[in-house]
């Protein structure tokens, strides 16, 4: 059994790893509001785009003699992954879950793959998976804007009109609630709009003309989708960073109880032996 003295250090490092958990709970608590609010904020702006995107689409399918290059369909000869995860670990099984997830994708995909990293974690995977890396983006910050992320869609868009690649996937972890975070992989490029009941189906009237609030609209929704993803990814993390540091401070809290206990016991047969001691010296003083 360990001595009184190691065990007293023991809890004491437990408790300093308890208080450091703690305060890394309230932090991503803190942050998870903020993050929370603004994915619940954008998620109307991203479904009325699509709703227009989708009008727009219908138009231009009908359309015989015109062709938007976003909307366009091709043989798939090289495959982009516009991965987003956190630039820090400590969130549970946040980024194994997505990475899994995009692993799976992968192998299904008969097509070569270049990922674009957005997050530390996504480039240290795709290292460590010896994909092709074709630009990584750390830094985007806890509350970004759509200035900030637009260099990563307008990447995307160029690498598809230059026909650097001919299909691009958007992998993210999609925000459920505070205990569930689960992966999400979505086609980005080219543009998939829903399709429109006949209830649904508007005759709106668009100046100049379609075809052009179309090619003005399409980079616009990429833009809104990379930025959505990321906002859903950050709230995710805090999310996952929030309920992985919950459990630590009560696993740490859990132990400390345990190794208390311990050294009670240590103390109360250290006594005894004192006692023991102290009576047989009597004993053989008699």
């Amino acid at each position: 059994m360990p001595s009184t003295q190691e065990l007293r250090r023991r809890i004491r490092s437990v408790a300093n790893t308890a208080k450091i958990t703690r305060a890394m709970q309230m932090i991503a608590a803190s942050k998870m509001r903020r993050a929370q609010d603004a994915v619940v904020a954008g998620r109307p702006y991203s479904e009325h785009i699509n709703s227009v995107l989708s009008h727009l689409a219908a138009i231009e399918r009908g359309s015989d003699d015109t062709s938007v290059q976003l909307l366009e369909a091709r043989d798939v000869q090289m495959t982009g992954i516009v991965l987003i995860t956190p630039d820090r670990g400590l969130a549970g099984g946040l980024v194994t879950n997505l990475t899994r997830t995009v692993e799976r994708t992968i192998r299904e995909i008969d097509s070569p793959v270049t990922v674009v990293a957005v997050g530390r974690k996504g480039r240290d995977f795709t290292l460590r998976t010896g994909n092709e890396l074709k630009a990584v983006f750390q830094g985007i910050g806890d509350y970004p804007t759509v200035e900030d992320t637009r260099p990563i869609s307008n990447m995307v868009i160029e690498l598809f009109e230059s026909a650097g690649v001919d299909r691009v996937l958007l992998a993210y972890s999609r925000f459920v609630n505070t205990v569930v975070q689960a992966p999400a992989i979505d086609t980005l490029i080219p543009v998939e709009p829903a399709d429109l009941s006949a209830d649904e189906a508007v005759g709106y009237i668009y100046e100049p003309d379609p075809i052009t609030v179309l090619e003005k609209l399409l980079p616009r929704y990429i833009e809104m989708e990379v930025y959505h993803a990321i906002l859903e990814a950050i709230a995710s993390e805090h999310s996952a960073r929030m309920v992985a540091m919950k459990n630590a401070t009560d696993a740490a809290n859990d132990l400390i109880e345990d190794l208390t206990l311990e050294l009670n016991k240590a103390r109360q047969e250290a006594i005894t032996s004192e006692m023991l001691d102290i009576v047989g010296g009597v004993e053989a003083l008699k």
